[in-house]
């Protein structure tokens, strides 16, 4: 379990972290969105003893990370895949972090199996592509068999199939009872991936739920309409709304947000309204971050 208690970091006068509370869901994944500046990096350091909090505190399985006698057994992480010797082999690396946390040698060429890099194991971890190298950090974080997990963007540089492999990985580790806290900016994915969001802008909790409750209280659905004759059209989208529905117009398809396709069905046909198409257009959860984050951006720039 990560729990945070009014975890606040500030740099001079600026504010990165902003009295932030909430416990990271155990036996789910967790999406950790934000823009940004927001400061998801910042927080990932402070649970992991990097950046010390100038207010309120973070904790690992109840305890602060400099206080957990082996740490890489309760909580495994991947904050930067370039953090490493680059001349050391993958396998020395892990060993290295086996050997500091009393970890059995064997357990290193069973998570290098895990991530597909036994047959590059002998190969200097400097020479290995951006995809290899997050796969070398995922291995690195998996290798204490912990109970937590925390990455940032750990799909950075993979190709397709290892986009993929890691949403099964995250899953798998979620069903077997572990807390998966996951930062990424691929909204697409993170709406595959997770089960809950915790979403923070300029370092202040916006939100913290299940993904659907996330995106249908973040963004307007709307029924989308396609009316052959213009006339029936005119119709149907003067009775709408006179029914308090607002009506757009795209391209010859009524857009109707806020109803649903029961309501806009019955009033067609109580009309005798020809219909072609007929269908509820639901939001992604891209779009319910961006309406909801809107005015947290930092660092934007015009549209």
């Amino acid at each position: 379990m990560i729990t945070l208690r009014g975890l606040t970091k500030r740099y001079g006068e600026k504010t990165v972290v902003d009295n932030l509370s909430l416990d990271v869901a155990t036996g789910r994944v967790t999406g950790f969105l934000g823009p940004n500046g927001a400061g998801k990096s910042t927080t990932m350091r402070m649970v992991l003893g990097l950046d010390h909090p100038s207010g309120g505190h973070a904790l690992v399985n109840g305890k602060p990370y400099r206080e957990l006698r082996h740490p890489l057994r309760e909580i495994g992480a991947l904050l930067d895949a370039k953090a490493l010797h680059p001349g050391r082999t993958a396998r020395w690396h892990l060993l290295a972090m086996a050997r500091s946390n009393a970890i059995p040698d064997r357990r290193v060429d069973e998570v290098l199996a895990t991530v597909g890099l036994t047959e590059v194991a002998g190969k200097r971890a400097g020479t290995f592509s951006l995809g290899m190298g997050q796969r070398l950090g995922i291995a690195g974080a998996l290798l204490g068999d912990p109970g937590i997990l925390m990455f940032d963007e750990p799909v950075n540089g993979l190709d397709p199939d290892g986009v993929r492999w890691v949403r099964q990985l995250m899953h798998s580790l979620a069903d077997e009872g572990r807390t998966v806290f996951v930062s990424s900016h691929l909204m697409s994915e993170m709406q595959l991936t997770a089960h809950e969001l915790v979403v923070i802008g300029r370092g202040r909790l916006l939100a913290n739920a299940p993904v659907a409750e996330f995106i249908a209280g973040n963004s307007r659905t709307a029924v989308l309409v396609r009316v052959p004759r213009p006339a029936d059209r005119q119709r149907l989208a003067r009775r709408l709304h006179a029914d308090g529905l607002s009506i757009e117009d795209d391209n010859g398809v009524l857009v109707v947000p806020g109803a649903s396709v029961r309501q806009v069905g019955d009033v067609a046909h109580d009309l005798g309204v020809l219909l072609h198409g007929l269908a509820e257009r639901t939001a992604s959860l891209e779009q319910a971050y961006l309406e909801l984050t809107a005015s947290s951006v930092e660092y934007g720039v015009p549209a």
